[in-house]
């Protein structure tokens, strides 16, 4: 009775590793029991309700979205049964299940599943089980015995690198052992090498990006330890390391503590380094840093400039040579930086804001990391450090988070130009809001929702699948904690959405799009049914894959999209009770038996909003996109060879293609860009890497990554010298006394922010009163500024605005994933 108690209220765990489908390998992990999702979060602010509505959440009503009743014929029935694999793993197997891909299109999955007792207040033992599929996980076996039955931890005893290569780490009492023992495979699986370690792992091993036998491990004592060979042999790198990360090709950065040891209050007295030969030689980029990370082709890192004041960011695009500070507000120890997406053209970063307000500001960076625009404000952060901004990876340009308004409601709103310009989304077309609404929008579930327990699964989508996204969300004036959610679906990358499933949902994309799965979330029943849909969500049919129901743990698929299996995981109490796991694998290939040929697809105009304007619809970025994609009433499949086809066009430019330049704003009644009345006549005080030189400008600067040709071009007319300042340059790590970036002692020599136009909107600049402020730029003399990504337009702000240091906001980056304090910039 107990046990069941704890499965009605528990809640399955759904984690994505970060190296992810990147590297060739997914896992994923299931918890029979709930898990307290604070752990980790010990610097995380109280949470607190800012749904904007309260209530008891109460059931969705209305009849289904879809009018399709199609049910399966007896035919089909018979193909599914046929095709569908049960598998049960023995009932003393434990609580926990990490489930992994291997590879790409191996078809191998390894299940690792482990039993944990306390033996002593010392340590945990416990036992485990490895097994083995290499038909995409219709059947198992147990291969336990490849790894001597060793206990392998819960926490991180999976991690799956690029290609077939695999490292489980036992779990080793410290006080036993010198060192920590790992089981390596470079065949996915098939067979494992002992390792004995010289250390204790503190974190899971990382891999190289590019190369696998490049492996980089950090110690419980914080020693920083490096293995050429994948794990045969290790060496030593340095000691007193806090955090560290790959850059490009072999360059490693990492923080440490001047006195070898890693404290939690040492943070704020770091030092970065960098070593870009394989740990043999090193180089101090700065000092004081509180945290760092990278990400895209930006080192970023803050910094404890004076411990009285707040801390400051700084950008590297060159692996640390050169950095600058960014021109943002500065963060003290209550906020936080967030790099919420980055790439190698420009980030996206979260300001938060002072005090527990739950929101902050969201900026754009340039391709230099150094001058950022407001993108949006109030955007949403809740107490648990935690966003709901989502890249919608099927179109390109296209994000989705939520904002909370003045009146306490969260409201959702979509970029389709990389946070150029934010709006709310469209009300689904068969949907109605009822005559009381006076503001009809869709709002969609986020990270903040899933952590209340409101929505299973965050939005979905998949760059193989154009357009397509699905997401849970509510219709109204604000997104509504007080009903459950629905299941949306948007065939244009956000444009339109239409009602799809009653309730909450857990779903997969297939087969590229082409097939869409969908399990209905019970959290006090058993699942037996799958709902799978061949149009994106236009009609559905239901399959009942069991005869007897189970608890649903969650969907598994191999990464990518490719194939056409999902198992649905899930355990089952036994007379004698203990559970047992249980996994069944639907084939849906063999019922979707038909491949696809050219009269399936259609071409597609991707962002098409106006086509009575034939020479600028679908223009997003200077640039046209048409897709080749599957129809929807096309039932067939893809395919594992399936690549997705587009045509470009280049736009006309326009002045919408390009934003005013540093010093220039775009005058109110014009479009043209206007020098700035203060320095009209005076030098643009702006410091290339310290050194003097003319910058060639005519006001304009065109939208980096902006790839419009022909029409609106400005002519360089102005000619600009840039004066001298201080030089921010590595290596050797600058002193506190002599800082280059100009400290402030009085109200007056605060930060001034003065407008600049972007686009139709503005760019908040940074200036100093009696002082010039450092923007590290590339030098043109012979031709206009050329820019691959910068500052997009942004929305209208009032007149000026002043931003004093004491009450000033910041911003954290991810590099590895976005819960992590030292892997984040707070």
């Amino acid at each position: 009775m107990i046990w069941r108690l704890v499965v009605l209220s528990g809640l399955c765990v759904l984690l994505l590793g970060a190296e992810g489908s990147s590297r060739g390998g997914r896992t994923v992990t299931f918890h029979r029991t709930q898990q307290d999702e604070s752990q980790g979060q010990a610097r995380a602010r109280p949470r607190r309700d800012i749904s904007g509505s309260s209530g008891t959440p109460r059931p969705s009503h209305g009849p289904p979205f879809t009018s399709c009743k199609t049910p399966l014929t007896p035919a089909e029935h018979t193909v599914l049964d046929d095709n569908t694999h049960e598998t049960g793993f023995n009932g003393d197997d434990g609580s926990h299940v990490i489930l992994t891909w291997v590879g790409d299109g191996t078809g191998v999955v390894l299940v690792l599943s482990t039993f944990s007792a306390p033996i002593d207040s010392f340590f945990e033992g416990g036992s485990s089980r490895l097994y083995r599929s290499t038909d995409y996980g219709k059947s198992f076996h147990d291969i336990s015995h490849r790894i001597n039955n060793t206990f392998i931890r819960e926490e991180f005893g999976v991690s799956v690198g690029p290609g077939s290569s695999v490292i489980l780490t036992a779990d080793i009492p410290v006080v036993e052992h010198r060192g920590g023992v790992i089981f390596t495979s470079t065949d996915a699986g098939a067979t494992f090498k002992f390792i004995q370690l010289p250390f204790h792992l503190a974190q899971p091993i990382t891999y190289h990006f590019l190369n696998p036998d490049y492996l980089v491990a950090l110690s419980i004592e914080g020693s920083l330890w490096l293995s050429l060979d994948f794990g045969a042999k290790w060496t030593k790198v340095h000691d007193g390391v806090h955090s560290f990360s790959w850059g490009a090709g072999n360059n490693m950065f990492f923080s440490c503590s001047q006195v070898d040891t890693v404290e939690a209050d040492e943070r704020g007295d770091l030092v970065l380094k960098r070593t870009k030969d394989l740990g043999k030689t090193f180089t101090t980029i700065h000092e004081d840093i509180y945290s760092f990370g990278y990400i895209g082709a930006f080192l970023f890192f803050s910094v404890m400039e004076d411990p009285r004041s707040p801390r400051v960011m700084y950008f590297s695009s060159d692996q640390g040579n050169t950095f600058s500070r960014a021109l943002l507000p500065s963060a003290s120890t209550e906020q936080f930086y967030s790099i919420l997406d980055g790439d190698e053209d420009m980030l996206f970063m979260h300001v938060d804001n002072p005090g527990d307000t739950f929101f902050g500001t969201m900026y754009t960076s340039d391709d230099r990391g150094i001058l950022f625009s407001k993108s949006l404000e109030r955007h949403l952060f809740d107490g648990q450090r935690k966003s709901d901004f989502t890249n919608i990876t099927s179109l390109r340009g296209v994000y989705l988070t939520n904002k909370l308004d003045e009146d306490g409601r969260i409201r959702s709103v979509i970029s389709f130009n990389r946070g150029g310009t934010w709006r709310q989304l469209n009300k689904p077309k068969n949907v109605d809001c009822g005559e009381q609404v006076t503001k009809c929008n869709l709002h969609i579930h986020g990270e903040h929702s899933r952590n209340n327990r409101i929505v299973p699964m965050l939005a979905l989508s998949e760059p193989t699948a154009i357009g397509l996204v699905i997401a849970h969300g509510t219709v109204g004036d604000s997104l509504s904690s007080s009903q459950h959610p629905d299941v949306f679906v948007s065939s244009d990358g956000g444009y339109n959405w239409r009602g799809t499933l009653r309730g909450p949902h857990h779903y997969s994309i297939l087969d590229s799009g082409a097939l869409i799965v969908a399990v209905e979330a019970q959290r006090e029943g058993q699942v037996k049914t799958i709902k799978f849909s061949t149009d994106e969500g236009q009609c559905w049919k239901s399959y009942n894959f069991t005869d007897q129901p189970f608890f649903f743990a969650g969907l598994a698929s191999e990464p990518g999209t490719k194939a056409m299996n999902v198992s649905v995981w899930g355990f089952r109490p036994e007379e004698d009770g203990q559970p047992m796991w249980v996994t069944v694998t639907i084939d849906f290939q063999s019922l979707i038996t038909r491949e696809c040929n050219a009269n399936d697809y259609e071409e597609w105009l991707a962002h098409s909003t106006d086509e009575s304007d034939t020479e600028r619809d679908g223009c997003v970025l200077g640039v046209k996109e048409t897709y080749r994609r599957l129809k929807k009433q096309s039932v067939c499949r893809n395919g594992r060879g399936f690549v997705v086809s587009k045509r470009q066009s280049p736009c006309l430019c326009t002045r919408e293609d390009y934003l005013c330049d540093y010093g220039y704003y775009r005058h109110v009644n014009t479009s043209d860009c206007v020098r700035q009345s203060s320095s009209a006549n005076k030098t643009l005080e702006l410091c290339l890497n310290g050194e003097e030189d003319e910058l060639l400008t005519a006001g304009y600067r065109k939208v980096p990554s902006d790839r419009c040709e022909g029409g609106f071009s400005p002519q360089l007319a102005v000619q600009t010298v840039i004066r001298p300042c201080g030089v921010k340059t590595s290596p050797g790590p600058p002193a506190r006394s002599s800082s280059p970036v100009t400290h402030f002692d009085t109200p007056r020599e605060r930060l001034v922010l003065i407008l600049v136009c972007a686009g139709a909107g503005v760019i908040v600049l940074v200036a100093i009163v009696s002082s010039v402020f450092a923007v590290k730029r590339v030098v043109y003399r012979n031709r206009t500024p050329v820019y691959r990504f910068s500052n997009l337009q942004i929305q209208d702000d009032d007149n000026g605005i002043t931003a004093d240091l004491e009450s000033a906001t910041s911003s954290n980056g991810a590099a590895c994933q976005q819960d992590s304090d030292d892997e984040l910039i707070e």
